[in-house]
């Protein structure tokens, strides 16, 4: 069928539905005829897909090489079974990382689905766009995103942007008529919309025609995948780390692999001895366990109320300097009260309050809508002016919807034998819309500032009586001329955990900024009663931002009222030339520009338009300001997690390569002195790369970690100094194995000895890690028991190859005295107490 050149009561015939919707029966009836309603993602991976991409890095292929030489030319079975071991723990490791990260990615894409309202049984719903099926009858409204598509039954001055899939670069207006042309292109189909638009203007309703793959959209993007995977500016630096570390441990090995040939070792033991180390060495888990500590902390996020869209958002929040944040429902409670009516003709009043609003109600009398429109009808029905049949059988003879730009919104009703033109919005617009004497305006406009300062939001009610039937003819005039009835004042009060979370701010070094569009003094009394202003910051209008030139001095202005959406991308534009990382929160269309332009976009989940959740990187499911700053504190926790993570990794590669470098230098790696073997370095590197790395990345926040200033973006992610006590850790590593092995006397004793130490040395040392600034003396072992299970079980594993006499045999050590292992354990008690006293001189640098 043809839908666009079809009547309205055609199309209900042919998709057998009704303005009233479908029945639960016939909806999965349906669906399971016609399928959800999601464009076809990507071919997704599988657990056997994951596991094979393990084994695309070069070095394993080199390892398994290096395996089949040793097997077939020394004959050293064992050898090669242990490093098959090594290299399939890796995989299997890898693909329980990997397919980890991806069940978390997946379970957030779900919780940031798109929804709709959708009629069924004559009530109106709101459900995910996925469940719609053909015949639904759909309800729209500006700000929405088109979910399927559909034919229209219904348009209140409806503007749809649908530069997405027909490139015009201007909304569309839609009819609800008859087209005659079948061929026409889809920008000229005026009664369709269409999905993966969007709503700019108006509200309506259409019935769905097409879902799925079967949409306009479907049928260009069958090859769309729904997930885009990301990599970070975090990760893109640390994969320059590892590049450049790669490759240096690549000639380091070439070097050892020429001394030891030099020196007389046997051709297949100095390669073995080269390989090893490179694959142990060469930090390739270092990107893919950053991978896993943003994925956890997305899903931690996401259980707190903030849905991360973006995985670069993770990282940009510990960074962030800036929080601008909207008034309404993020830093209040966003309950509307009523508190106060000024009106010589309440009756009128009422009408206006009642009409005037697009707040209905569900089937238990629940209000739902716009937060001022409930209020207005919560009111009416607490003050018993109306009851709830009066509110669902509401009736429009037109409408001019509210905008931004306006600051009114319009209804009419027959009232006789003509129309009652409604209107209410903004005191300061309306008052100047309406028949007012000097003295009547200015009596008006005292009261209304007289009431804003008790911090009321205020609206004002006007009406006009025309003898026209026909609201077209008067729609250009109707907001004029008006009759003022009076002013409504209402309050919605801060949020007490706002209050304590802008306390936060302020000691963590983050600026708030209150954005709002109302009234400057009611936007100064919320931001004085939150703490907002102080420190000689003061507020503003956005009448005043635009008198201001683009150099003003931003940082001293907490307040801005009275302001349109556009003005939000100035303001982000002006902290940023500023050099600073600002976090903006929008719900509204219009938003959506200030949303992509700042470093932090924050959607609102309750309140927000599809429009402004899409441009977002991180979504507030409670709209709560309180849950940005909680994220703000995950990103510092992720950032510190991840750092300290990268810094033991490194630190045990150092301390590889290092003791390798020197121990051929020593002429100590030949076969006869047996210091370590290849399988010795590869063990190492499954049982403290692994579990200890991941354990780090879960670590609990830091003491003060918001009492600190911002992270400098710009900044390298480790500085000289920290590089210098990345090498100096290894080279005590080092040492300390060189030491155990001359303890041990040079023998399988020594061998044994120098095993057990490089390797639990570096578990000491992720122990004293778990904090880069505070003593581990000061360490609750109960707020640390992901580490401490790391700890205790790689360490368990180490020291059974040496307590199990079969596993002892297969990686050539032997028995060890209980003086040998008091050695060991003192020698790793050095490494924890040096990274100690690294980190008492980093404190009295600090202080």
């Amino acid at each position: 069928m043809i839908w666009h050149t079809s009547g309205e009561q055609q199309v209900l015939k042919q998709l057998q539905t009704t303005p009233q919707g479908l029945s639960a029966a016939e909806v999965e009836r349906r669906r399971a005829e016609s399928g959800t309603n999601e464009l076809k993602a990507g071919k997704k991976k599988t657990v056997f897909g994951i596991f094979l991409s393990q084994f695309t890095d070069f070095m394993i292929w080199v390892l398994i090489a290096a395996a089949i030489v040793s097997a077939f030319a020394s004959k050293e079975l064992v050898d090669s079974l242990i490093i098959g071991v090594v290299v399939l723990l890796n995989a299997v490791l890898g693909t329980l990382q990997e397919s980890k990260a991806e069940a978390a990615l997946e379970a957030l894409q779900k919780m940031a689905a798109p929804v709709c309202r959708v009629r069924r049984n004559g009530e109106v719903l709101k459900l995910p766009a996925a469940e719609l099926v053909p015949g639904d009858i759909v309800l729209i409204e500006a700000g929405d995103a088109i979910p399927a598509d559909l034919r229209l039954l219904e348009s209140n001055s409806i503007k749809i942007e649908e530069s997405a899939l027909t490139g015009e670069s201007v909304p569309v207006d839609k009819l609800v008529g008859t087209l005659e042309t079948a061929d026409c292109a889809l920008g000229d189909r005026i009664n369709m919309a269409y999905m993966g638009t969007g709503v700019s203007y108006g509200r309506g309703e259409g019935v769905v025609v097409e879902t799925g793959m079967n949409t306009e959209m479907g049928k260009i993007a069958t090859q769309l995948a729904t997930t885009k995977k990301e990599i970070t500016p975090l990760q893109k630096q640390l994969n320059n780390i590892s590049n450049t570390l790669s490759i240096g441990v690549l000639c380091i090995a070439a070097v050892i692999f020429g001394i030891n040939l030099l020196m007389g070792n046997e051709l297949l033991n100095a390669f073995m001895t080269a390989v090893s180390l490179a694959v142990a060495a060469i930090p390739e888990g270092m990107v893919a366990v950053v991978t896993i500590v943003l994925a956890m902390g997305m899903s931690r996020m996401a259980k707190r109320g903030a849905i991360i869209r973006r995985l670069p958002a993770v990282e940009t929040l510990g960074s962030t300097q800036i929080i601008c944040s909207d008034k309404t429902g993020t830093l209040t409670q966003n309950k509307m009260t009523v508190v106060r009516t000024e009106t010589a003709d309440a009756t009128l009043l009422a009408q206006v309050m009642l009409h005037c609003n697009d707040a209905v109600t569900n089937d238990s009398g629940q209000l739902l809508g716009d937060p001022t429109e409930t209020a207005l009808l919560d009111y009416l029905l607490k003050e018993n002016t109306i009851t709830l049949p009066d509110i669902r059988n509401r009736k429009r003879a037109g409408e001019i919807p509210f905008d931004s730009g306006r600051k009114l919104s319009t209804v009419a009703i027959t009232h006789n034998d003509g129309l009652r033109i409604l209107t209410k919005g903004a005191p300061d617009v309306l008052l100047a819309r309406c028949t007012l004497n000097d003295n009547e305006r200015i009596a008006a406009e005292k009261l209304n500032e007289a009431m804003a300062a008790e911090a009321l939001r205020v609206l004002a009610f006007g009406y006009k009586d025309v003898p026209e039937t026909d609201f077209a003819t008067v729609e250009k005039q109707a907001e004029s001329q008006l009759t003022y009835i009076g002013l409504v004042g209402m309050i919605d009060p801060a949020r007490p955990e706002a209050r304590d979370a802008i306390a936060v701010c302020h000691s963590a070094g983050i600026i708030p900024v209150m954005i709002t569009g109302d009234h400057k003094t009611t936007a100064v009394a919320i931001a004085n009663d939150l703490n907002i202003l102080g420190d000689g910051r003061r507020a503003i209008t956005g009448v005043d931002l635009d008198a201001l030139p683009d150099d003003w001095d931003v940082e001293n202005i907490g307040v801005y009222a009275r302001v349109a959406p556009e003005h939000k991308s100035r303001i982000v534009a002006a902290f940023q030339k500023r050099g600073k990382i600002v976090a903006m929160t929008g719900d509204g269309v219009n938003d959506a520009p200030a949303l992509k332009a700042s470093d932090i976009g924050v959607g609102m989940g309750i309140t927000g338009t599809d429009v402004s959740k899409g441009a977002s990187d991180m979504v507030l499911t409670d709209d709560n300001f309180a849950t940005i700053v909680s994220a703000v504190r995950e990103g510092r926790r992720i950032f510190d997690n991840i750092h300290k993570t990268v810094r033991f990794l490194l630190s045990s590669n150092a301390g590889e390569v290092l003791v390798i470098l020197a121990a051929t230098l020593l002429g100590w790696m030949s076969a006869d002195t047996h210091f370590l073997l290849p399988i010795h370095l590869l063990w190492i590197n499954l049982v403290t790369d692994t579990f200890p790395a991941l354990a780090l990345g879960v670590e609990p926040e830091e003491d003060g970690i918001m009492e600190r200033k911002p992270r400098d973006s710009r900044l390298p992610f480790f500085d000289g100094a920290t590089w210098l006590r990345v090498v100096m850790v290894g080279a005590v590593g080092a040492a300390l194995t060189l030491s155990a092995y001359l303890l041990g006397g040079k023998g399988p004793v020594g061998t044994t000895m120098a095993f057990m130490t490089l390797s639990l040395c570096q578990l000491f040392a992720a122990v004293g890690l778990q904090s880069e600034r505070n003593s581990i003396f000061k360490m609750k072992l109960r707020d640390h028991k992901m580490l401490i299970l790391a700890f205790i079980g790689s360490a368990a594993l180490q020291v059974g190859v040496a307590l199990l006499k079969p596993l002892r045999n297969m990686f050539h050590l032997t028995a060890l005295p209980w003086k040998h292992w008091l050695g060991v354990l003192g020698l790793c008690v050095v490494m924890l107490l040096f990274i100690e006293f690294q980190k008492l001189l980093a404190r009295r640098r600090e202080d």
